[in-house]
């Protein structure tokens, strides 16, 4: 039984005895004091009034009086309006901190069924290199995997690459028509970006030819329609559907310059995937349901032989499913895609992260996976994310404006490097030590200062700000880990046992006190984090408690410390406080340096 219920049921017998009131546990409501009054716990105690016949103050005292005369866990109190402050003994808090450092795996729930969890994340187009939506993409995905692993899944991270489609073939054309066989060896560039540079040259051209049009006194519509690029680009993707030799060939050639480059990027970034689908691959699965379903009265054909679902009697609209032509759309391949997942993996539940612009989308993929007789469809889950920008504003993948994400990882490591050297964090370190720990700083300010944000909002990512060693960010977080690691060290060349318990009746302070209550928080914030599927719970949590630490190793010594009891529990919650930065840092796929 956890704090906040040992409270629940003594005040349920508090206001049994005093008032013959008869409480559910649920009604007794419990909160942690706020900091400007004294106190560990608060209990309201509105509810209590009319039973009581009296006042909320006097309600609260007279409450406050019984538990402390009758309950050795709560030593003193105090009352504000219909608040009852309860001060927690300080043998609970030692005793807590003993618990704490002696539990297997503290802070992680592996209790569980160990079900399959799916999380599909990442989910690139092969047309163009990674970029600053899609590194929040797969920071959401990895971190979502990671906490859902430590609330007991067994999670199956996955990948579904978008290989196929109009928007492949124009980067295909436009390289047949402006290439001159250039490759990445020859280029110098990723194959990733030297696709992405012909997605942009695809769209330059094609702009140019519409205006042309344009100009001619054709409407913009039909002269969208009618530029020659785009009539080619769409005459490659049904050669390509119809596996003519020479458009297979290309196409395999261009998206495995894309895959190299992928992988470069994700290995840089610090995520991997237990199972990548490919839409070339699913597209098919998904036309044969969309057929079966057309057979079975699910799906109609309209005269130009496209096929459509009618969502109206379901407050949607109509949906493309197949086009005249018979090539599919997205819809098609996600329908294919799930299909096959559930037939290979027993899913108990299955994530999709894609942000928020797709809300339609997966509404009714649900609901058409349903209509087609699949009884998980209307289970799976849309994790919807908000965009992220520059502090400049949007990006345009057509026009080369985006952020690429290799370009901004390599920005934010020497920025991590040129600030420690600036700060002279680095002084004592080796070459190679500045390397990893620059690495490890620049990318743990890029993850945090996204992953700290609520995932449904929309945010502005902004470099230097998230590099800052003091507030909110990762290299604050990271540098007070080394700082407690430097305390460990110096307890090592001391020869201090750390194995031994922690003395009881001890003098500890409130801010002691406090500590050990806020680290006792985090199994229930990991539990928190995977329940509302939120990183940002975590990562909030690791800097109140790392703010907290430091507030405690700025007021109090701890080697220097004479009494040697509590120099001894200073330094085991230390290590027990670097222990969960540590393991809530892992949750969030950002990693702590030792030293620094």
């Amino acid at each position: 039984m956890n704090l906040e219920s040992s409270i629940q049921s003594i005040v349920k017998d508090a206001v049994s005895k005093l008032y013959a009131l008869e409480v559910e546990l649920a009604q007794i409501q419990i909160q942690k004091t706020r900091k400007d009054f004294k106190g560990d716990l608060t209990v309201v105690t509105f509810p209590f009034v009319k039973a009581a016949k009296k006042s909320p103050e006097a309600t609260g005292q007279e409450i406050g009086e019984y538990l402390q005369a009758n309950n050795g866990l709560i030593t003193g109190f105090n009352v504000i309006k219909g608040f009852l402050n309860l001060n927690i003994s300080k043998n609970y808090w030692l005793q807590l901190l003993n618990k704490i450092r002696s539990a297997d795996n503290f802070g992680y729930n592996m209790d569980g069924d160990c079900e399959i969890m799916m999380v599909e994340y990442s989910s690139p187009n092969t047309n163009k290199p990674l970029h600053l939506g899609h590194i929040r993409n797969n920071l959401l995905g990895y971190s979502i995997a990671q906490i859902q692993q430590a609330n007991g899944w067994k999670v199956v991270k996955t990948n579904i690459v978008n290989d196929r489609g109009i928007h492949i073939c124009k980067s295909m054309l436009a390289w047949k028509l402006f290439g001159n066989g250039e490759t990445p060896e020859s280029s110098g560039l990723k194959g990733d970006h030297l696709v992405g540079k012909y997605y942009v040259e695809f769209d330059k051209a094609y702009k140019a030819e519409v205006k042309a049009l344009i100009e001619k006194g054709m409407t913009e519509d039909d002269a969208k329609k009618s530029a020659p690029l785009i009539q080619q680009a769409q005459q490659m993707l049904v050669a390509w559907e119809n596996h003519d030799p020479e458009v297979y060939a290309l196409w395999e050639m261009m998206n495995g310059w894309v895959y190299a480059g992928f992988d470069e990027t994700y290995k840089q970034l610090g995520v991997d995937f237990d199972k990548i689908y490919y839409e070339s691959r699913t597209y098919l699965d998904g036309k044969a349901k969309v057929e079966e379903g057309l057979r079975n009265g699910v799906f109609y054909k309209r005269e130009d032989g496209s096929v459509w679902a009618d969502l109206t009697a379901d407050g949607l609209d109509e949906k493309l499913l197949l086009r005249a032509d018979g090539t599919s759309v997205y819809m098609t391949q996600d329908i294919g895609t799930a299909a096959l997942r559930y037939n290979e993996y027993d899913i108990k539940k299955m994530v999709y992260v894609v942000g928020n612009e797709q809300n339609y989308h997966f509404q009714v993929l649900a609901l058409l996976l349903d209509k087609l007789g699949f009884e998980w469809g209307k289970d799976l889950v849309h994790f919807s994310y908000g965009m992220v920008e520059l502090p400049e504003g949007k990006m345009k993948s057509r026009e080369g404006t985006v952020v690429d994400a290799d370009d901004l990882i390599s920005e934010m490591i020497d920025t991590a490097c040129e600030t420690a050297r600036e700060l002279g964090k680095l002084d004592q370190s080796s070459e190679e030590e500045i390397e990893k720990i620059a690495r490890m700083v620049g990318l743990g300010a890029l993850k945090y200062f996204i992953l700290k944000v609520d995932p449904k909002k929309n945010m502005t990512f902004n470099p230097k700000e998230s590099i800052d060693f003091n507030g909110n960010t990762g290299p604050f977080i990271q540098y007070t880990h080394a700082r407690i690691k430097s305390v460990l060290r110096k307890v090592d060349e001391l020869n201090i046992a750390t194995d031994v318990p922690v003395t009881e009746n001890l003098p500890l302070s409130d801010k002691e006190s406090n500590l050990v209550q806020l680290l006792s928080l985090f199994p229930a914030i990991v539990r928190e984090a995977g329940q509302e599927f939120s990183p940002a719970v975590i990562a909030n949590y690791i800097y109140e408690l790392v703010k907290e630490y430091n507030q405690f190793y700025h007021d109090f010594s701890i080697l220097r410390e004479e009494n040697p009891e509590l120099k001894y529990f200073r330094i085991v919650l230390s290590a027990a406080i670097a222990d969960a930065i540590k393991k809530g840092m892992y949750l969030l796929g950002i990693d702590v340096p030792e030293r620094m």
